[in-house]
């Protein structure tokens, strides 16, 4: 299949990558990296739009709300971070006592998850981020992944040296379904119409039923694998990446493998679809983000419009997006 457009910034591995919904404005992509710096990109072209100042250790996790108005990131420091998305501007700051290996916005963006080294999930009012957080349950082991779905009633998490996915309803505070799987799962993805569970773990893709919660596929991929995403708009479709380097296209109904990528020199640790199904990214040990066109022929690899230091953010794509939403806070000028 075609060559990606190449998006440079991060001087360590990429370990997760995150899509906002389409807004007026487009939508956006995130990207967190063991360097530390979340960076903002725009989702369509790749051109770089500003990076995260603050975190002081390897950024593991990232999230945009559903606005594309506020991001989050979670991270080595012992903290996860809540960013104006707009200015580059620290938010909030949340305290844990360990790693934070997860994070995400709840689908009405006003409450936040997290989870980590501590094996405890929270829930942050983002209407009252300074409240005490809600736990939710006791996960067995060190948390890697978590997500919201069922209108925000449900959340599920992961574990780093466990396998299985386990389903809680926050109501209760009570699992009300364990997924299981042989091994330790590292990515699980929520489709977009909410009927999906999308995971990896070892070298199989499942995907579940979110309503019921039964298996209805299962794939073995062509090497352990670390992430997959399915297609958003028909679903027809999902994408796998993991240590072989490269990013593979399979058939939802069949497995059967249509395309592969290849373009990385290290381990894919993270792939997602665009929102819109027309693109995908991956984000590699060596520290690019790549974004693939699903029916691109082009032989030549494409550099994204990137700019170099650390900058809060390019004026002109914040500025616009700040004017179609009304909001009168004026862009700090970008340091060079």
């Amino acid at each position: 299949m075609g060559v990606p457009l190449v998006c440079h910034g991060h001087s360590r591995p990429v370990v997760d990558v995150a899509y906002s919904p389409i807004t007026p404005d487009g939508f956006f992509l995130i990207s967190a990296s063991k360097d530390s710096v979340p960076m903002l990109r725009n989702g369509e072209t790749g051109d770089w739009i500003g990076t995260f100042e603050g975190h002081k250790g390897a950024v593991w996790s990232c999230s945009l709300d559903k606005h594309a108005m506020r991001a989050a990131s979670a991270s080595a420091d012992f903290t996860a971070k809540i960013w104006n998305a707009l200015t580059g501007n620290e938010l909030h700051s949340f305290e844990h006592k360990h790693i934070v290996r997860a994070c995400a916005f709840s689908q009405d963006t006003h409450r936040f998850l997290t989870g980590g080294m501590e094996k405890i999930l929270r829930i942050f009012d983002m209407n009252r981020p300074d409240a005490p957080p809600k736990e939710v349950g006791t996960p067995p082991g060190s948390i890697r992944t978590v997500e919201w779905l069922h209108s925000d009633n449900t959340i599920l998490s992961s574990c780093t040296d466990t396998g299985d996915i386990r389903l809680w309803d926050i109501r209760s505070d009570k699992i009300v379904q364990t997924l299981e799987t042989k091994f330790p799962v590292t990515s699980a993805e929520v489709s977009q119409d909410g009927k999906y569970i999308t995971t990896a773990d070892g070298s199989s893709v499942k995907f579940w039923d979110a309503n019921n919660f039964g298996l209805v596929k299962s794939y073995e991929m062509p090497c352990n694998v670390e992430s997959a995403s399915l297609e958003p708009k028909n679903g027809n479709t999902f994408i796998a990446g993991g240590e072989d380097m490269w990013v593979h296209r399979f058939d939802f109904q069949t497995g059967e493998e249509i395309g592969c990528n290849k373009g990385h020199h290290g381990p894919v640790h993270c792939v997602r679809y665009a929102p819109g199904g027309d693109s995908y990214t991956s984000g590699s040990e060596d520290g690019t983000v790549r974004i693939w066109e699903v029916n691109t022929v082009n032989h030549e690899e494409k550099e994204s419009n990137n700019l170099s230091g650390h900058v809060k953010l390019v004026a002109e794509e914040v500025v616009r997006k700040a004017e179609s939403l009304r909001i009168t806070e004026k862009a700090t000028e970008a340091a060079k």
